[in-house]
């Protein structure tokens, strides 16, 4: 009887059904998500490649930028796929474990962004506060033990969501609404005592987010305070828009995050097709904007990319 039970506890597959109440339009939707993705794995891929190939450039900066470029490769990849075969083919069928899979590497290299970020943050203090000491405190084995370090935190925080669901009994609830499997609309289909899930994803997005919305914030504050005491005006004008240009695309990360975060437990009043939407664009701004903001906006890269372009006859 108990091993009925638990082989019965979990439907074959979920049906996503992409974004609620906008079923017929979302085949018009998906052609502008499709190009966002399109410029950012372009993007992306050009960037790893550019860092890659130029010895130059293998500097803390374009390092934690190369593995900013890898996981936003991965965290759109692992999304919009399935979602353009939702609204183009209406194909929302996906497994049990595949579901509990692209919820890990999804929650998982959230988190790794968010910890690039802060890190990118702190590299930007470091260079501009203490520049004498930059390549002494931020060498290469550190830059590679900081980005280890922060992956291998998404994965051991991320883990416990797939285990905790996979205990879930389900009832044969199957169907999401959502255009991907995200943790809580994947709890809220449980017919279990959900609090442990709840309470450790409040815990999770605490400890992420607010640890690293703290440090970056600390960093740029300190960042601005030392630039508006330069005597150039160019020099501040220049680091300014440096900083305001990083800044808008750190907003364009957390924002939609902390929006959808909060919906899924509080906005109940929010209409649904608009949760999805932000939902999905939380997957595909901050991926599409990051190598055009870091990259094409950072000299030595512009540099690279337009030398690229010259020798191809381009």
């Amino acid at each position: 009887m108990f091993l009925n039970s638990t082989v019965f506890s979990h439907p074959p597959y979920f049906l996503l059904i992409g974004i609620p109440g906008l079923e017929k339009e979302q085949f018009w939707i998906a052609f502008p998500f499709c190009i966002m993705y399109a410029i950012a794995v372009l993007g992306n891929i050009t960037l790893l490649l550019i860092i890659k190939a130029e010895t130059s450039l293998h500097e803390p900066m374009y390092l934690f930028l190369a593995m900013l470029a890898f996981t936003d490769l991965v965290l759109s990849t692992s999304t919009l796929p399935k979602m353009l075969g939702i609204f183009w083919l209406g194909s929302g069928e996906i497994g049990f474990l595949s579901c509990l899979v692209q919820l890990f590497f999804i929650h998982t290299f959230s988190s790794v962004e968010s910890g690039m970020l802060m890190a990118m943050a702190l590299d930007r203090y470091i260079a501009i506060c203490c520049p004498l000491r930059h390549s002494s405190i931020l060498s290469v084995p550190v830059v590679v033990a900081l980005g280890t370090l922060v992956l291998v935190r998404g994965v051991l925080l991320v883990s416990p969501f797939c285990f905790l669901l996979h205990r879930m009994p389900f009832c044969q609830h199957h169907v999401i609404a959502h255009s991907y499997c995200e943790h809580m609309a994947v709890v809220r289909l449980a017919c279990g005592d959900t609090r442990v899930n709840v309470i450790y994803g409040l815990f999770v997005a605490f400890i992420v987010t607010g640890y690293d919305v703290i440090l970056i914030s600390v960093s740029y504050t300190v960042i601005l305070r030392v630039i508006m005491r330069r005597s150039s005006t160019q020099a501040r004008l220049k680091a300014f828009g440096t900083c305001t240009s990083h800044v808008c695309v750190i907003l364009a990360f957390y924002v939609p995050g902390l929006f959808t975060f909060l919906t899924h437990r509080f906005g109940q009043s929010i209409p649904l097709h608009v949760h999805i939407i932000v939902a999905n664009l939380y997957l595909l701004v901050p991926p599409m904007l990051n190598p055009i903001v870091y990259g094409v906006r950072t000299k030595k890269v512009w540099d690279r990319v337009v030398l690229l372009f010259q020798r191809k006859g381009i």
